[in-house]
C-alpha cells in the first residue's frame, strides 16, 4: 500500500513523540492497542495481553517498519503525537489509507530512558561466553539484533530464580539440572550464581545421550567453570551424593518432570524451578460423565489435561510443604511451553497441606486419572505404613 507507506514515512520524519495504535482487525486479536513511547535513544513498544504487559524496545531507524507490519495486517488506526501535532493515518473499509494532521493543545515529553529502562541481571556489556556462543552476544558483549527476544526469555528465567535465590542466604549451593540437553540455560544459571551472586556452587546436569554430556564436559572446561559437572543417567534412577538444594527442569517431557518433582521432594530440595513439557498422561486417561463437555472436543480436552497436569503437580508439592506459584516465564505468543511451577521449602500448615492433597484425589477420581507424581508419592506413603492421607505428614 504506497499511500500508508508514504505517510507513514512522513510521520518518521518529524520523529513523533508518542504513538498509539489501536482498531484491531480482527475481534480476536487480544492486544487492544500497542503503545508506542519515544525514549532518549529507543521506542518502547508496550501491549497488554490479559493482565500482563508486554515491552519490546525498537531502534528509531526501524520504528517505520514496525508501524508498517502492524497496519493493516493487526490493526487500523495510527495516532501519533509530535510535540506540536497529532497524525491520525487509518484505514477504511475498502483498504485505502487516509491521513490527517492537526495541532495539539498539549506538549508531549520524551520519556527518560533511567525512568523506565529495563535493568536486566544478565547485562549487555559484558563478554559472557554462553551469550557468545549461542549467538545472542557478539564477542564484544553487545545484544545481536535479532536476539532481543531471546535476550529478554533468558532474562525472565534467571529473574524468576533470582526471585528465591537472592533472599535464602546461602554461602554455598549444590544445584541439579534435569534432562539439560546441550545446557545453554544451564551454563547461564551457573554464571548467574557464581558470578553475579558470588555463591560457590556445583551443578550437576543430567541427561542420557552420553555424546551431549561429553560435549557439556568440554564446554564447562573451556568457560573455567569448575563446579559444573555433567553425568549421562536416567532422571528415574539417578542418586546424588549430596543434599540439592535447588533442582531445575527445563522441558523435561511428559512424566519425566513428575519423576524430576517426586526426587526433588525426597531428597528435600529447599527450591524448584520446572518448566513442564508435553504433558500426554492424563489427556489418555480423562473420563467423565458429569464434565463430558470437557472431553468431547479433542483440542480442549489435551489443552484441559495439560492445565490438569500442572495444577495436579502444584498441589502435590503444596501437599508436600513447598510454597507454589504457577507462572509464565514468557510471552505465549512466542512459546506456548512458556509455564514455570515454581516452589520453594516453607512452613506449610498441616491443614493446607491436606486440603491440597484431596482436592489432587477428587480431581482425579471425577476424571478417572491417575497422575505419575500422585501414585509415585502414595507408593512412598504406603511403603511408610504412613496412616495420614497426605504422603509426607509423620
Amino acid at each position: 500500500m504506497k499511500e500508508l507507506s508514504a505517510y507513514i514515512e512522513r510521520l518518521m520524519q518529524e520523529h513523533p513523540v508518542r504513538v498509539i495504535v489501536s482498531k484491531p482487525a480482527q475481534k480476536s486479536n487480544e492486544c487492544k492497542k500497542v503503545d508506542i513511547h519515544r525514549y532518549t535513544k529507543f521506542y518502547q513498544m508496550e501491549r497488554r495481553i490479559g493482565k500482563q504487559m508486554f515491552h519490546e524496545n525498537v531502534s528509531p531507524e526501524a520504528l517505520g517498519e514496525a508501524l508498517l507490519k502492524l497496519v493493516p495486517g493487526e490493526y487500523r488506526q495510527i495516532n501519533a503525537f509530535t510535540q506540536t501535532h497529532e497524525w491520525m493515518i487509518s484505514i477504511t473499509k475498502k483498504g485505502d489509507a487516509l491521513c490527517s494532521k492537526k495541532k495539539t493543545q498539549t506538549t508531549v515529553q520524551v520519556r527518560e530512558s533511567h525512568n523506565r529502562e529495563k535493568q536486566y541481571l544478565i547485562r549487555e556489556g559484558q563478554v559472557i561466553p554462553p551469550l557468545v556462543d549461542m549467538g545472542i552476544f557478539t564477542k564484544e558483549g553487545k545484544v545481536v539484533a535479532s536476539m532481543q527476544d531471546k535476550f529478554r526469555q533468558i532474562n525472565r528465567f534467571i529473574e524468576a530464580i533470582h526471585d528465591l535465590v537472592s533472599k535464602t542466604g546461602c554461602t554455598h549451593l549444590n544445584v541439579i539440572d534435569f534432562g539439560c540437553g546441550k545446557g545453554y540455560l544451564t551454563f547461564l544459571l551457573y554464571y548467574y550464581l557464581v558470578e553475579i551472586q558470588k555463591i560457590p556452587t556445583r551443578l550437576v546436569g543430567i541427561d542420557l545421550k552420553q555424546d551431549v554430556m561429553e560435549h557439556c564436559q568440554q564446554t564447562a572446561k573451556k568457560y573455567g567453570y569448575d563446579g559444573m559437572e555433567f553425568i549421562c543417567q536416567d532422571i528415574r534412577t539417578y542418586q546424588p551424593d549430596f543434599v540439592p538444594d535447588i533442582i531445575v527442569s527445563l522441558h523435561a517431557c511428559d512424566i519425566a518432570t513428575d519423576y524430576v518433582l517426586y526426587h526433588a521432594v525426597q531428597w528435600g530440595a529447599k527450591m524448584i524451578f520446572s518448566m513442564p513439557c508435553c504433558q500426554h498422561e492424563l489427556n489418555h486417561q480423562m473420563q467423565s460423565d458429569e464434565f463430558s463437555i470437557l472431553t468431547r472436543y479433542g483440542l480442549l480436552q489435551e489443552k484441559t489435561a495439560a492445565l490438569f497436569t500442572d495444577a495436579i503437580r502444584g498441589n502435590l508439592l503444596t501437599s508436600c510443604g513447598y510454597r507454589v506459584q504457577i507462572m509464565e516465564i514468557v510471552n505465549p505468543v512466542d512459546t506456548p511451553k512458556n509455564i514455570m511451577i515454581r516452589a520453594e521449602k516453607a512452613n506449610v500448615s498441616a491443614k493446607a497441606r491436606q486440603k491440597a492433597w484431596e482436592e489432587v484425589c477428587r480431581l482425579q477420581d471425577t476424571f478417572h486419572l491417575s497422575s505419575t507424581m500422585y501414585r509415585l508419592l502414595e507408593e512412598t506413603r504406603l511403603s511408610k505404613n504412613s496412616l495420614s492421607k497426605s504422603p509426607l505428614e509423620e
